[in-house]
């Protein structure tokens, strides 16, 4: 706390000092961190980075400091709240969460903005997009059960939904995506391929279009593999989008306690380069500096 004043009171601000320590102790570090500074400067750290920080090095180190659930809230609210609905951060936090993260986010997201998350998602958001992220926001997905004996009856009402496109059938569609168990929806993909002939993902593809389909997908994925999920939205975001600076920094700091290793290394197996890698060849300054310590790398990386 004391060498994090020293940085931010200084007449430059120095920012090697804020990437050393931020990004190389974990949450709950920088929370008790934070603590201290309050009690030796009688401010608050995140006010102060804020002031003396800009742009989207700004971005990360205020982004590290809030708890995992606090983070959530925070970017949900701003994809919710911003000028547009930035509709894939609404997919990429409420198609990857558990009950029990989904539960904690809508708790901060009270506490930080007094407004309630399912609400502001059925204002923000139409069709069945929102009755999706509606279902997905309720955390009521089934956890640990399979039950085989249902997979296939399940698969056949995925191959109807794909084959009939009534409104019925995509409610039914996204209920079984939203609250059947993962062990259970990894049989269902199963008999899925057997009655069709067809991955689940090529025939939701097929069949739909717009953010419905995005997020129906990357319930799909998530189910599957989430660091397969992660890898490939930040290979997207960075290849495709012309480095989306919001989405490479919402990934690596929400997934960087949880398992930006193992995205880390599907990233690599997929793409043949490292994350590292990307990342050093498209951002630059202290912004690279320090989304390259979060993400560290393999030893050939350096």
């Amino acid at each position: 706390a004391q060498l994090l004043g020293g940085a931010l009171q200084g007449i430059s601000c120095e920012k090697d000092v804020l990437i050393d320590i931020l990004t190389q102790r974990c949450n709950s570090q920088r929370l008790m961190i934070a603590e201290a500074y309050r009690d030796m400067y009688g401010r608050d750290l995140i006010t102060d980075l804020k002031e003396n920080l800009s742009h989207h090095f700004k971005e990360v180190m205020v982004g590290l400091m809030y708890p995992p659930a606090s983070y959530d809230a925070h970017e949900l609210w701003h994809a919710l709240k911003g000028v547009d609905t930035e509709e894939k951060c609404l997919i990429d936090i409420l198609a990857s969460r558990s009950n029990m993260e989904i539960f904690q986010m809508k708790e901060a997201y009270l506490m930080q903005y007094n407004n309630d998350l399912q609400q502001d998602i059925d204002s923000e958001t139409s069709g069945h997009f929102r009755d999706t992220l509606m279902n997905l926001a309720q955390g009521t997905r089934m956890e640990g059960y399979a039950d085989p004996s249902t997979a296939a009856q399940d698969a056949m009402i995925l191959w109807e939904a794909c084959q009939q496109k009534t409104g019925e059938h995509k409610n039914l569609l996204q209920m079984i995506l939203c609250n059947k168990s993962y062990q259970q929806l990894w049989m269902v993909f199963q008999e899925f391929q057997n009655i069709s002939g067809q991955d689940i993902v090529d025939a939701i593809n097929e069949c739909y279009d717009g953010y419905f389909q995005e997020l129906l997908v990357a319930i799909v994925l998530c189910v599957r593999d989430k660091p397969s999920y992660f890898a490939y939205r930040l290979y997207n975001a960075i290849h495709d989008l012309g480095f989306h600076n919001k989405t490479v920094i919402r990934i690596l700091i929400a997934r960087s306690e949880i398992d930006l290793m193992n995205i880390r290394q599907r990233y690599k197996e997929r793409y043949g380069k490292s994350l590292f890698h990307d990342i050093k060849h498209f951002a630059s300054g202290h912004y690279e500096s320090a989304l390259l310590a979060i993400c560290a790398g393999d030893a050939e990386d350096y």
